[in-house]
């Protein structure tokens, strides 16, 4: 059915994504979401695009002026030459309500001033695409139910064969959605916005209607910002594939990739997990400075250290990183969990593997971002999709999880995770022989085996050190273990008791 129609570009990316290509030429759209929600930045978006494509584009304005249309575009760094601008902004006569406002239609008798307007400018100019701000003006016009269906229905029959794609605003001042006017228009996308109780609000996009398609369900996050209003594709793994070969990531410390058998198997994710200061971020770190070595690009995205801080530190380590987006360099993106919605940084990550080719991803941390989550329940789920689509192209993904606590056997993870992911590293503090170190060990690894031994690891400028694995130590991962060896061979100190007649 799709193929039957000509598909109108929507100007934004996203957006024309979800739409399965964009709208459908010559049909009756409903936009809705609250002030603020971005309708007028996204109407303006699908003018301009209309004006790149050489059509006649028109905007109809019930509620702003010219002058706050060009000062809006403005911010966005947009010029409106080349969309026709026609202002209506109602006067007083025009709300008192002692006269029929209908719309014209060929049963009908007469039109109100302000619908004749409209009218002609469309017969005169006969624009390609429409934009009509806003429906809450023409809701106070019509000032009862029925008239005001009559008028929308009468307009939808006005444009039918004139092969132009309206877009009708509305602010959702009516109590409640107005299922109605859903039923009438050809599709329906309404936009949302929820402000938290700390940073930028969270704002999303659902296509609740769409006749004569199909397109991608459910809600979609989206962002405005200077350049106009970005959508985010709710992301689906099982649409997104690509042939690779299931080779092993070395590390290229020897004790390293023997404790987990080889190497990481590409097409798979692996959780390092571990209280503060253990070194997992240095150990993701190794991973994709060595990828980069071989040639291949990999992206880190830090959510709890400033970019400078993590290049120092590598540099400190001496773990050479070159930065870039090409083959044999290392990507890393700071990100502030307050600033990013998931759908973003989702799209972000799909940037890094479509775009730059990047074969190593490391998300650093998951604590950050669950900073940047809604709820626990919706980073389960999209986690779970952003690493299957990664494992689907054949990507290396390394999660670093912080548990609270430093010792002992009751640290905690902010979420658990430890069942999405193909293989899991265990950091762990331990005190011995007066000194608190650090130990290693692989407590899972689905694609292939590895060591059940735990190790000793440390850092100095030479880099990251693995020792022999530590059989002579017992509970090490309760950060306070026994030393049987040395048990075993210091003499027995008890006093010795003679029983006489034994």
């Amino acid at each position: 059915m799709e193929n039957r129609f000509e598909r109108c570009a929507t100007g934004i990316p996203g957006l024309d994504d979800v739409l399965h290509g964009g709208l459908l030429s010559g049909r009756f759209y409903l936009l809705d979401g609250n002030p603020g929600a971005g309708k007028t930045t996204l109407a303006l978006q699908y003018l301009l695009e209309g004006v790149r494509q050489g059509e006649r584009c028109l905007y109809v304005t019930l509620s702003e002026s010219r002058d706050e249309l060009v000062a809006g575009a403005k911010s966005h760094g947009w010029s409106l030459d080349g969309i026709e601008i026609l202002e209506l902004i109602s006067d007083d006569r025009d709300l008192i309500g002692d006269q029929d406002v209908t719309m014209y239609h060929p049963s009908e008798v007469e039109l109100t001033q302000t619908t004749r307007k409209v009218l002609d400018v469309v017969e005169r100019f006969k624009p390609s695409r429409m934009v009509f701000d806003s429906l809450s003006e023409l809701r106070l016009l019509a000032q009862t139910s029925l008239r005001y269906r009559r008028q929308i229905l009468a307009l939808k029959q006005f444009f039918i064969g004139r092969n132009c794609t309206v877009l009708l605003l509305d602010d959702r001042t009516a109590e409640g959605p107005d299922r109605q006017l859903q039923s009438i228009a050809h599709g329906v996308i309404s936009l949302d916005h929820k402000p938290p109780t700390y940073g930028s609000a969270l704002r999303q996009m659902q296509v609740i209607k769409f006749r004569g398609s199909d397109f991608r369900s459910g809600f979609h996050d989206i962002s405005i910002r200077r350049g106009g209003l970005e959508v985010y594709p709710r992301l689906a793994a099982s649409e997104h594939g690509s042939q690779f070969k299931r080779d092993l990531v070395p590390s290229g410390v020897t004790e390293l990739d023997a404790l987990m058998g080889g190497g990481i198997d590409r097409g798979t994710a692996t959780l390092i997990v571990g209280p503060p200061g253990t070194g997992k971020s240095t150990v993701a770190l190794q991973y994709a400075a060595a990828a980069a070595k071989r040639g291949d690009h990999a992206a880190i995205f830090a959510f709890e250290e400033t970019k400078a801080i993590l290049l120092a530190r590598a540099a400190g380590l001496g773990i050479q990183i070159e930065e870039g987006s090409e083959p044999g360099q290392v990507t890393v993106r700071q990100l502030d969990p307050a600033e990013i919605t998931p759908g973003e940084f989702a799209q972000t990550v799909r940037r890094a593997v479509e775009r730059d080719h990047a074969r190593i991803i490391v998300i650093d941390s998951l604590n950050g971002y669950l900073n940047a989550m809604p709820d626990d329940k919706s980073l389960m789920v999209q986690l779970r999709e952003l690493l299957s689509y990664l494992n689907n192209r054949g990507v290396a993904t390394f999660l670093v999880a912080a548990q609270s606590g430093l010792m002992g056997a009751n640290m905690r993870s902010p979420v658990d995770t430890s069942y999405l992911a193909d293989a899991v590293v265990m950091l762990r503090m331990f005190e011995h022989a007066g000194r608190v170190k650090k130990a290693i060990s692989t407590l899972k690894k689905r694609s292939g085996p590895h060591e059940e031994s735990i190790r000793q690891i440390w850092f100095d400028a030479d880099g990251i050190h693995l020792s022999e694995p530590l059989v002579a130590l017992r509970g090490v991962l309760t950060g306070v273990p026994s030393d049987e060896q040395r048990r075993a061979e210091e003499p027995d100190k008890r006093p010795h008791v003679r029983i006489d007649g034994a």
